[in-house]
């Protein structure tokens, strides 16, 4: 007996052994993720190894955010999330080794996020360099640089995100909602806080803010990736134990909301183009036990064309689209649901309907099936949104946000618990008038006329869309549009829009085609290093100006051309368009930074290697398409090769050689004057030398080649399953629109055949859709369809998909799919023209892609003339079922069989 016992104790002191850690005290272990506590200071740690990849995601989450705000200083903690990348101690730009320099240097992804419960600062990054990032957090924890001169520069980029937000009616709606929903709780005010507190915060504020939440004893370190425990501790420990805890007890919210007493309201009436209604009802808390019950009763409600919003408000011709928002935070939240009217829809028709379906629950209760079918959407999310070390630690920072981790590897447990029974039961114990909170956004008038003249009714809005979008007057938004150009080569087409900021879309050619063959990836490098500094100044240097002034400037690399893109308030144009012009114009290239991009780009390469969907769209593009083919899929390989071997030398010479006027196009959407934009190009771009270069296509088209094949790859959680066939025909083409149209019913969005089918009948995929792509450059294009599925639920997957293929390629479709998708993107397309964003880009497509403006005002046409006949008819010419190539990649053999391991 006495041996039994030893032998016993020794097993059990072996376990506990395992646990034992120099300076923490391990506490508990939920669904592979092991917490600890550091002794010395109250460091809350997480860690799930994960060694698929030789990657990792280290992330600190304090337990402070807008909540923990008040009058005076709202949007502290989001503006203390910007002035903590200025600089720490051991990290700054003195010093050579600022937190985006060492870590972009490294290839590392990194950000930080402010919300209501929470912040959080993450890295991801190769494995090998944890330790550095592990370093970088425990520095600017205690060491940040928290100065008066970057609250100044950061402050009017804050203002800046805070005034780009309130363009947003829905946005503006939504943080309406919450301030006349919330009295005494800080859920009161938004994250950005108020423009008054983001102007005048003194750094005195900010720094005693950071002094009471920035500590140990506040937050939680989450390590997922690869990593081996005693190590990572090791590290952790090293770093972070040189820190002690707040010498004082860290505040806590003690503020509750009062018991509402009736039915509140708001209304928004701006410039827009769609009303919408908001209906909120107060709600329990993340960890509370009704939780995961509005978790399944927003998805019976909302998800998918079969849910009850889109069945009995939607698709009945009330809304174009129904949101919802079921916010679960460490206090009570709201439900709020966000419909976007119809034109000629009343606010109170949609709300009554809104409220008609609470009640129709109240009474019948939701059905098993509808239960059954939201579980499955939303385990198989939460499980496809677990690969990738970053996915895993964003998930569990909301969880520690809402005051327990666990909630994360709960979830499927809590979903799995929900009844018919208990979401009737939460709809008669929330769902009360004297709960709510209802906001109409009323649109008034449109782009730069006079707000004093609202619109008086939905007829009246039908109308002022009408004029919007249709030819019939005034040449439609086309007419609108100042075309011209100004300096030989440089087109310029403005709109005015609204007040106070611009936006920028543009291009030139010097794409990827126009590279030599002996090195495929100057052009990508070229453009890459456009950023980087030029002769006249650094990269820093041009970075401060820009960031002074809350503007976003980027250059980017296409196929066929070269992209930028630019945001900034119209009295920033000058200075934005001079950087414009001299990153274009005068790249200094670098040697040293185009090391550090080399670097981001082979990583880039290597990473596109490790992905399921790539590697399955490259093995079907390869079969349909020869090599010099736009269309044919890159050598990840040899692009990694070419990468390696490029000098300054070859970017120079190309830059040289390719770049000038010539094919330049500007299109720019918002507080803009023609004039003085031209006067600024003229002066900017007027002497630059012109372009060599033409419009470049391939003179080689696809062939149809069905076939059938299975890509290995390791350790991969999820396959991505492709089918499709080239049809070659370019987006000119009379078929191109019946296509797009008949692609659309199939797969185009939630409401489409194969997610109601595959994914919301049968529960197999998070995500699968169809689509027609690769027709860039004026290309022949392709038909594809592209679903991931868990590796043990390949077969099934490939089953569901080809059968609805198979139904859809040989039955067609009904003239209701038609006339239902035709109204969806005409929607969609007007909807996207509510930001200068979407305005621009728009302009741009039409003059760049279909070569003529008036495509902006054709498009609804277009569409509209579309019929059942072309559709079925496009359908049976080129998507011939027995003829489409197949292709599954993912940890599967050769067979499809999924590798065990």
């Amino acid at each position: 007996m006495k041996k039994i016992t030893l032998i016993l104790l020794l097993i059990v002191g072996a376990v506990m052994s395992q646990e034992k850690h120099y300076g923490f005290e391990y506490v508990k272990e939920s669904g592979g993720i092991k917490e600890y506590h550091m002794t010395s200071n109250g460091l809350k740690v997480l860690l799930k190894e994960d060694h698929s990849a030789p990657v990792a995601t280290f992330m600190v989450t304090y337990e402070v955010g807008s909540r923990n705000e008040a009058i005076g200083y709202t949007g502290a903690t989001h503006l203390l999330e910007h002035l903590m990348f200025k600089g720490s101690k051991k990290f700054n730009t003195d010093k050579g080794n600022s937190v985006f320099q060492l870590l972009q240097s490294l290839g590392a992804r990194m950000n930080a996020t402010t919300w209501l419960d929470r912040t959080n600062y993450y890295e991801t990054l190769p494995s090998s360099e944890l330790e550095t990032a592990i370093q970088i957090e425990a520095d600017r924890m205690r060491n940040a640089y928290i100065k008066e001169e970057d609250r100044q520069s950061e402050m009017t980029v804050v203002r800046n995100e805070f005034e780009r937000g309130q363009n947003n009616p829905s946005g503006v709606l939504d943080e309406h909602i919450w301030a006349t929903a919330y009295h005494a709780h800080p859920y009161h005010h938004s994250t950005i806080g108020w423009k008054a507190d983001i102007e005048n915060v003194s750094i005195e504020r900010l720094k005693e803010f950071y002094d009471t939440f920035y500590w140990p004893n506040n937050a939680t370190a989450t390590v997922v990736g690869d990593f081996e425990t005693e190590e990572a501790l090791a590290m952790i420990k090293k770093h972070f134990g040189r820190i002690r805890k707040s010498t004082k007890e860290i505040p806590q919210v003690y503020t509750t909301e009062p018991a509402q007493e009736g039915k509140r309201t708001v209304t928004l009436k701006r410039a827009g183009q769609q009303g919408i209604v908001g209906m909120a009802h107060k709600s329990p808390s993340a960890t509370h036990e009704d939780a995961a019950s509005f978790i399944v009763l927003s998805a019976i409600l909302s998800s998918g064309k079969n849910s009850r919003f889109y069945k009995n408000i939607t698709d009945k011709g009330l809304t174009t689209s129904v949101f919802i928002w079921d916010s679960l935070f460490k206090d009570p939240g709201l439900f709020a649901v966000y419909a976007n009217l119809a034109p000629g829809v009343e606010h109170k028709t949609v709300e009554d309907a809104i409220v008609a379906e609470y009640e129709n629950i109240k009474k019948e209760g939701v059905t098993e099936e509808e239960v059954s079918k939201a579980k499955a959407q939303l385990v198989a999310a939460m499980k496809f949104g677990q690969d990738g070390s970053m996915a895993v630690a964003g998930s569990l920072n909301e969880a520690i946000a809402s005051g327990d981790w666990t909630l994360y590897t709960r979830y499927e447990e809590m979903v799995n618990s929900v009844t018919a029974e208990s979401i009737k039961e939460i709809v008669n114990k929330y769902f009360l008038e004297d709960l709510s909170t209802i906001g109409y956004f009323i649109p008034e008038v449109s782009g730069d006329q006079p707000q004093e003249k609202p619109v008086a009714s939905a007829k009246e809005l039908v109308e002022m869309k009408k004029q919007y979008f249709s030819q019939e007057d005034q040449g439609g938004l086309a007419g609108q549009v100042i075309d011209s150009e100004p300096v030989e080569g440089v087109r310029l087409l403005t709109l005015k829009r609204g007040s106070g900021v611009v936006t920028i879309n543009g291009s030139l050619m010097g794409g990827d085609i126009y590279a030599e063959t002996n090195n495929s990836r100057v052009p990508d490098l070229v453009s890459s290093m456009l950023d980087q500094g030029t002769t006249k100044q650094t990269k820093f240097e041009i970075s401060n100006q820009l960031e002074k002034a809350g503007a976003r400037l980027s250059i980017g690399n296409g196929k066929a051309e070269v992209n930028f893109y630019a945001k900034f308030l119209s009295k920033d144009l000058e200075m934005v368009f001079g950087l414009l012009s001299e990153q274009l114009q005068s790249p200094a290239f670098n040697e040293e930074d185009l090391e550090k991009i080399k670097k981001r780009m082979v990583t880039s390469y290597k990473k596109r290697k490790e992905s399921t969907r790539g590697n399955a769209v490259s093995n079907m593009l390869a079969s349909f398409y020869p090599a010099g083919h736009e269309n044919a899929p890159e050598d990840n390989d040899k692009s990694i090769e070419d990468i390696k071997k490029t000098t300054t030398e070859d970017l120079i010479a190309f830059h040289k050689k390719n770049y000038g006027k010539g094919g330049m196009i500007i299109v720019a959407v918002g507080d803009v004057d023609h004039k003085q934009l031209s006067n600024t190009i003229k002066k900017e771009f007027g002497s630059w030398k012109d372009s060599p270069l033409t419009k470049k296509t391939s003179n080689t088209t696809g062939k149809r080649a069905p076939g059938k094949a299975y890509v290995t790859m390791k350790d991969k959680t999820s396959t991505d399953f492709i089918v499709g066939t080239p049809l070659m025909v370019d987006r000119f083409h009379e078929d191109y629109m019946p296509l797009y149209v008949a692609t659309h019913i199939l797969g185009g969005n939630f409401s489409a055949r194969l997610m109601q089918t595959v994914r919301v009948k049968e529960g197999l995929t998070y995500g699968i859709n169809s689509t027609i792509n690769g027709f860039g450059n004026n290309n022949d294009g392709y038909w594809m369809v592209g679903g991931t599925f868990a590796p043990e639920l390949l077969a099934k997957g490939e089953k569901a998909t080809l059968r609805e293929v198979k139904k859809w390629a040989e039955g067609g479709v009904t003239q209701s799919e038609v006339d239902i998708t035709k109204s969806t993107l005409m929607g969609s397309y007007q909807v996207g023209f509510d930001t200068t964003y979407g305005l621009s880009g728009g302009i741009l497509s039409a003059v760049s892609i279909w070569g003529d403006l008036s495509y902006v005002d054709n498009y609804p046409s277009i569409v509209s003339d579309v019929t059942l006949e072309q559709v079925n008819a496009a359908i049976k010419k080129y998507i011939i079922f027995d003829e489409i190539y197949q292709v599954a990649a993912g940890s599967i053999d050769e067979e499809g069989t999924p590798i065990k391991k």
